[in-house]
């Protein structure tokens, strides 16, 4: 039986008017649906830790790959073992129902689409677990559980144009849509295709909750139809690009152009902002949790005796939040979502002018963002690498081109020379002086080199010889450019420079990572704690 050919779909998102009744029943349906998802996740991570000890499991594993009969094979004991456990989206939508219908209150709230959902979101956790992409499954708390969905528009969550613009759920839950006061083209589009399905979802904004309707509409995007294209002369730009990802910023080359592209430009930290709060909500919590913490002592600084507060008690305790500590935490959470909402809105617009400018096609080295988080933390957090790269992966796709990545230590971009040799450098050299006598920017050499490797990454050095001399002159305006841009930034109040870039700027170097001062540093000026290879950027 041919696999079901998966349609493109495209979401479209309207305000809903909420009165205090219709929240009331939001939210008895909310928490229906989180202890049912709590529920059946608690199940799924069960079945999931009986996998791997299972007979059909354990023989999968003993299996050498020599060929695609082994393959195949050691794939079919996979999927034996997680049938007998009765692991599968089936089986833990059918364990949603029956532990719906055992809770009268789970089924009087939610209907069966719901549920089915809830049980297949449940899966869907569990099986990163299985796989390896997740340590752990996290249970949902009330601030966590965000979304509820349906299956189809039929039958559960419905939406109703025309006349009716509204979302029915249930017979007794109809909820209006607000439209928004500057309504456009893109809108238009969205309220009048077809829709799949339907999910209603809360934010917290200014310390209210706001509830949203998401419409999956059936199709793609409006600016990826035929007609926005032909009236607007879009023309897809299919030129191979070569990038090189890194903390703050993005170089970028392709047949004629090139870029050292900043992430999240300016983005608003709120940093003393926030530091202020979380000073307030820790003397309000410490004021009203005194047996939560141990006595305070004196400590002697250099010539005098200091009074140092008592730490946390060890062990689970329970905590109280007097009105000033929630107070303060909504004003923390309001910063923190204005912030990655403009980082990600930048990353955005950033990812959409790669793609239009440069090209669709595009390569880049397989970093670990997950190992850039703990030594710079404060910059990830503003800056986002790791969703920049998820939504330009996402964007090139769509626009019909494709993201590969290759392997770090097989290629060693930073490290490799025009003439084929290899020779370390520490993170801090953000110049690569090559063998063949000229010098270029470190990230931007790395994505020319980029565009010459294989899908067996390996690196195709004398096509890159070749071409050199015809990249050179604009690889250096990019340069230059970048240079001129970093020491403008520095100097504007609000923007995110890192003491690492303060640093290449005072120094008159490309601006990007160094090393933090008072780390112990290893061989080639490398911090031990680092788990950034020397591959990487």
């Amino acid at each position: 039986m041919a696999e079901k050919k998966k349609k493109p779909s495209f979401v479209t998102e309207f305000e809903l008017i909420v009165t205090s009744q219709a929240e009331k029943e939001l939210d008895a349906r909310f928490k229906s649906g989180r202890h049912l998802y709590n529920a059946v996740l608690g199940e799924a991570i069960i079945r999931v830790q009986q996998v791997p000890n299972s007979e059909p499991y354990q023989e999968a594993k003993k299996i050498k790959v020599k060929s695609d009969d082994d393959n195949k094979l050691r794939n079919e004991l996979f999927a034996t073992a997680r049938k007998q456990l009765r692991f599968s989206d089936f089986e833990l939508q059918e364990f949603a129902t029956i532990t719906a219908k055992s809770a009268k209150w789970i089924a009087e709230k939610l209907d069966s689409h719901t549920i089915q959902k809830i049980g297949t979101r449940a899966f869907k956790a569990a099986e990163r677990v299985l796989f390896g992409k997740a340590r752990k499954v996290r249970f949902k708390s009330f601030h966590a559980f965000h979304s509820l969905e349906s299956k189809t528009n039929a039958s559960g969550i419905r939406f109703f144009g025309g006349n009716d613009c509204c979302i029915k759920w249930g017979k007794n839950l109809t909820i209006p849509i607000r439209f928004p006061n500057k309504w456009n083209e893109v809108l238009e589009y969205g309220y009048r295709s077809p829709v799949k399905y339907c999910r209603i979802l809360w934010r917290e904004i200014n310390g209210k909750r706001r509830w949203y309707v998401q419409l999956i509409n059936e199709g793609v995007p409006y600016k990826e139809t035929p007609a926005y294209k032909l009236h607007n002369k879009v023309n897809p730009n299919t030129g191979l690009v070569g990038i090189d990802l890194n903390v703050s910023n993005v170089a970028v080359v392709s047949d004629d152009k090139a870029g050292l592209l900043p992430f999240a430009e300016n983005v608003p930290t709120f940093e003393q902002e926030i530091k202020t709060l979380q000073r307030k909500m820790e003397r309000s919590r410490r004021a009203t949790n005194l047996d939560n913490y141990e006595p305070d002592f004196e400590k002697r600084v250099g010539r005098n005796n200091k009074r140092k507060k008592g730490k946390v008690k060890k062990g689970s305790r329970r905590w109280r939040q007097s009105n000033a500590y929630k107070k303060y935490a909504r004003k923390k959470r309001e910063l923190e979502r204005k912030k990655a909402a403009y980082s990600k809105s930048k990353n955005r617009g950033l990812a959409n002018k790669i793609v239009r400018d440069f090209g669709n096609n595009i390569k880049a080295e397989k970093v670990s963002v997950r190992a850039w988080q703990r030594r710079y933390g404060k910059a990830i957090s503003a800056k986002s690498p790791g969703f920049f790269q998820s939504e330009l992966a996402r964007k090139a796709e769509s626009a019909g081109g494709k993201f590969t990545t290759f392997s770090t230590n097989k290629t060693a971009l930073s490290q490799t020379h025009l003439d084929g040799t290899r020779m370390k450098k520490s993170l801090s050299e953000r110049v690569h002086k090559d063998a063949s006598g000229f010098e270029m920017q470190r990230d931007l050499f790395s994505a020319y080199l980029s565009r010459y490797v294989n899908d067996n990454s390996e690196l195709n050095v004398s096509q890159a010889r070749r071409d050199w001399e015809r990249t050179e002159p604009f690889l250096t305006q990019a340069w230059s450019e970048f240079k001129t841009a970093s020491t403008k930034t520095s100097s504007k109040s609000g923007g995110v420079i890192s003491p690492a870039e303060q640093n290449c700027v005072k120094t008159k170097q490309p601006n990007q990572i160094a090393l933090n001062k008072g780390k112990k540093l290893g061989k080639n000026g490398i911090s031990n704690n680092s788990v950034v290879s020397p591959e990487s950027p």
